[in-house]
């Protein structure tokens, strides 16, 4: 059965993002109180806060960590116009601190002239790279040369992507057949601006990036994009949040040998969701890129899964509470998915009462929601029954709460 708990944050204002580290025992808050909180994962499964401070002097939008490799590091975005990155020091034996961490920060990244939507490092065979993105349209690509001195960051790349940017996500595939390649999305209402994804790679041979594919049939506001993590896969996979959930398949075209252009891509959408019967606002592969969550409006996380025939379905819905929902009836029920249960921790974050994610209000046009799903690490390979799709569900009206609240559903196998 699944296991609810709630952790208090103590957040002065709502909570924006959660972000786990790569092995999912430290975790990260951000908030519109202008702070960061981090958080440790204790030998008997509770979560306690180890840390918390003051980074922006705006709501603070989202908050990312980088690879381990590269020590304890993190990185935020905020309405204040910046982007900054924080390193977890540990005191030395003759310090008064010994054995206590504490976070500096090393760098202060002020090139936007608008609100920073979105902060992503890259993938760590690309070395230390920072990625941002901006409500101005354009994207800053950022590199430490020296990852012992994290103080010293270096503008690599500053490409305009012609529309308000509010999400980014970098493709992980380290092989060698696929050039260094994210995607972006537009948070831009309108429309008649066209597609609101664009694909970008990298060229040797201009040593830029440039613009390789728009995908012109997402036409709406796009909250949040994902790449599948790629194990030997010879096409990239998609996950798109917008007004319903998306999935693309983005298969590289054969180039000739002497061609030194950009890639062409065979775009196919093989899957798309409204179940949520709203706004999708997160969504979130698991490590091995089988099962994808998502969240939005209704107060539901959604699990989705491809069978042999690559036919995605659902195949399991939490809700804000923690509990699974039965598609029939609404009510909670007490189910195992395939043969596991969801594994560890599935991070939700609440408001009040039994409300799910609450609306940010964000000081730009938009709301800006804070939905937080359970990190792609944790969720294992689920061989699962399909659940019945849900019935038309009416949207809940969302509520305020000052005191911000964590809610944590562990399955736990009877």
């Amino acid at each position: 059965m699944f296991v609810a708990r709630s952790i208090a944050a103590d957040h002065k204002d709502l909570i924006h993002d959660v972000s786990y580290d790569f092995h999912g025992r430290r975790m990260a808050t951000c908030s519109s109180d202008q702070s960061v909180k981090v958080w440790d994962k204790s030998e008997s499964g509770e979560w306690l806060c180890t840390a918390s401070w003051k980074t922006h002097s705006g709501s603070v939008w989202r908050v990312t960590w980088a690879h381990p490799e590269f020590g304890q590091v993190l990185a935020s975005c905020s309405f204040d116009r910046t982007a900054a990155v924080w390193e977890e020091i540990v005191g030395e034996s003759n310090d008064k601190q010994r054995g206590l961490s504490h976070w500096i920060k090393r760098t202060t990244l002020v090139d936007s002239r608008t609100s920073v939507t979105d902060v992503k490092f890259a993938p760590k065979h690309m070395g230390l790279m920072l990625t941002t993105c901006s409500a101005d349209g354009v994207v800053r690509i950022y590199e430490a040369p020296d990852v012992m001195n994290l103080s010293q960051w270096s503008l690599q790349h500053e490409i305009s992507c012609k529309l308000s940017c509010s999400c980014i996500s970098w493709n992980p595939s380290s092989s060698r057949a696929h050039p260094s390649m994210f995607a972006v999305g537009s948070d831009d209402s309108n429309v008649a601006s066209g597609g609101k994804v664009q694909i970008y790679e990298y060229n040797e041979n201009t040593r830029k990036y440039g613009k390789v594919e728009t995908l012109m049939t997402v036409t709406d506001a796009v909250h949040d994009i994902a790449f599948a993590p790629n194990l030997g896969r010879s096409f990239h996979v998609l996950a798109i949040a917008t007004k319903d959930v998306r999935i693309f398949k983005l298969a590289p075209m054969r180039k000739e040998s002497s061609s030194t252009g950009p890639s062409k891509f065979e775009v196919q959408i093989v899957a798309q969701f409204d179940n949520h019967n709203s706004q999708v606002w997160r969504v979130s592969w698991n490590i091995t890129s089988t099962l994808l969550a998502s969240s939005g409006d209704d107060g539901c996380v959604r699990l989705w899964k491809a069978n042999y025939m690559d036919n995605w379905k659902c195949t399991g819905i939490l809700r804000g509470d923690g509990s699974p929902l039965s598609a029939s009836s609404g009510q909670p029920i007490s189910t195992t998915v395939g043969s596991s249960l969801l594994s560890q921790n599935a991070l939700n974050g609440i408001s009040a009462g039994r409300y799910f994610f609450p609306p940010l209000d964000a000081p730009r046009a938009g709301s800006r929601f804070g939905h937080l799903l359970p990190p792609s690490s944790l969720i294992e390979h689920c061989d699962a029954e399909l659940v019945s799709q849900p019935q038309q569900q009416q949207s809940l009206p969302h509520r305020h709460s000052s005191r911000a609240l964590l809610s944590l559903a562990e399955a736990e196998e009877q």
